[in-house]
């Protein structure tokens, strides 16, 4: 491990306050993120009674301290709401898993507070900076920006292989067999994982299409929006992560269809997936059977193979959560599976089998709700006939990113602070004027296009 390491990692929260003398908040929270995420090391810091020191910790912890520096009249602004409710059951449930589990109350707060940091903070903050059409519309453009900047990155990488983080800090951030995909390289570039890679060209890819689609944006550093986004879907598929790949897919087409429908049908849709697929895999329902053979004889057969053996694992996982249905086994192993010997027979892919172990149903349906609620908050406020207006089309992209990112949830562990960040200002919309009506229009609904978009922090 490089000294470069260290100097980036414990820099990084100065770096951020900094950020924060220069630039607007708003902008600064969205620089922060952005370039935390995509280019900080995947390292980690154990800290004596506090979670373990990461790049997502110290971008909040710093936007937090920047905040109370230089914002603290914004940050006063906050309160609690009623679609707040499911992240804060979720930060605290492995406060009464602990204790249900008879690991005791110091142990409890330890859980609890590392999963606020990872999961409330961001939230916390995207409640605070993007609760706003504008906000929510400059975080879209925010992420379709870090996408672009990764398409050398990734091209080199496809070339070359995934060596850009052990060049600049000096170790693999993931097993480098699993790098090799579809006869070629797959790229991580800083992030975690190739599969993790592939979930943020996506997000930028799709960004991009609706933006592009509905005239926010014509042209970045003065180069058309007709060259950027065909280069940068193209880089998204040579990303060579098959999820991603039908993620974008699946996104496009619903964008498409919606805008010409004027109906909401298959946003809905997508949301039903995660929402059926969960009760009847957690109770064994249904096995998935003939899922495998679909993707066997349609796709291949490796990954029919793979999704099998997922759903084996489920299979026991969800059987051993059911003997402790309500607040699960605790964070220390316990869900898991061992043979008559002590091994460890199972693995955990999926985010969700995850939390229902170890956290119960109380656990998986907080998570659940908590991603999924920002999505039915646009439903309820925004008539499809609507969703491509310029000033709502940014929140319907992000709140599709929510609900595939719910999805990819259900096969990978990935926990994405983006993503975190928009369901946050999505559900600080929920209590606006987002529709109004007026008798001019003989009550029907007329969406406030008063917030016009400047893209001056570009």
């Amino acid at each position: 491990m490089s000294p470069i390491v260290h100097i980036a990692m414990f820099g990084w929260i100065p770096v951020v306050i900094v950020l924060f003398s220069r630039l607007k908040p708003r902008h600064a929270v969205i620089a922060s993120f952005l370039i935390a995420w995509l280019f900080l090391p995947n390292a980690e810091y154990p800290l004596p009674g506090l979670p373990n020191y990461t790049k997502i910790s110290a971008t909040c912890w710093g936007i937090l301290i920047a905040a109370a520096i230089f914002d603290m009249e914004n940050l006063m602004r906050f309160r609690v709401r009623l679609i707040d409710l499911p992240m804060v059951i979720w930060c605290i449930c492995p406060l009464a898993s602990s204790l249900a589990n008879g690991y005791g109350l110091y142990d409890g707060f330890a859980m609890a507070l590392k999963q606020t940091v990872t999961w409330g903070f961001p939230y916390f903050i995207g409640r605070v900076y993007f609760n706003s059409l504008e906000g929510l519309k400059e975080f879209a453009v925010g992420i379709f920006i870090g996408g672009i900047i990764y398409i050398p990155l990734c091209l080199y990488e496809s070339r070359m292989s995934p060596q850009l983080h052990y060049d600049v800090y000096g170790f693999y951030q993931h097993t480098f067999g699993q790098t090799y995909r579809w006869g070629g390289w797959r790229p991580m570039v800083f992030l975690a994982h190739g599969l993790m890679l592939g979930m943020w060209m996506m997000s930028a890819s799709l960004a991009g299409v609706w933006l592009w689609i509905t005239g926010i944006i014509k042209k970045i550093w003065g180069i058309p929006m007709k060259l950027l986004v065909p280069a940068l879907i193209l880089t998204t598929i040579w990303c060579k992560s098959t999820a991603a790949i039908g993620y974008l897919i699946m996104g496009i087409g619903i964008l498409i269809m919606s805008k010409h429908l004027r109906k909401p049908t298959f946003l809905i849709c997508l949301i039903a997936i995660p929402l059926l697929y969960l009760p009847t895999r957690a109770t064994g329902t249904w096995t998935g059977e003939n899922l495998v053979s679909f993707i066997e004889e349609n796709i291949s057969f490796d990954r029919a193979e793979s999704l099998q053996f997922r759903m084996h694992n489920e299979d026991i996982l969800a059987e051993k959560a059911l003997q402790r249905p309500i607040f699960g086994w605790g964070t220390w192993g316990q869900a898991r599976v061992y043979d008559d010997q002590g091994n460890d027979v199972s693995i955990t892919d999926g985010l969700w089998i995850i939390a229902f172990g170890n956290h119960g149903l109380v656990g998986l349906a907080s998570l659940t709700l908590a991603v999924l609620m920002p999505v039915f908050v646009l439903l309820r406020n925004y008539p499809a006939r609507y969703w491509d207006n310029p000033h709502v089309a940014s929140a319907v992209v992000l709140a599709l990113l929510l609900a595939l990112y719910m999805i990819d949830n259900l096969l990978n562990a990935m926990v994405n602070p983006i993503f975190i960040v928009a369901a946050g200002g999505i559900a600080g919309l929920a209590p606006a004027a987002l529709a109004i009506k007026t008798p001019s229009e003989d009550h029907m609904d007329v969406i406030q296009t008063d917030l016009v978009y400047s893209p001056r922090f570009l």
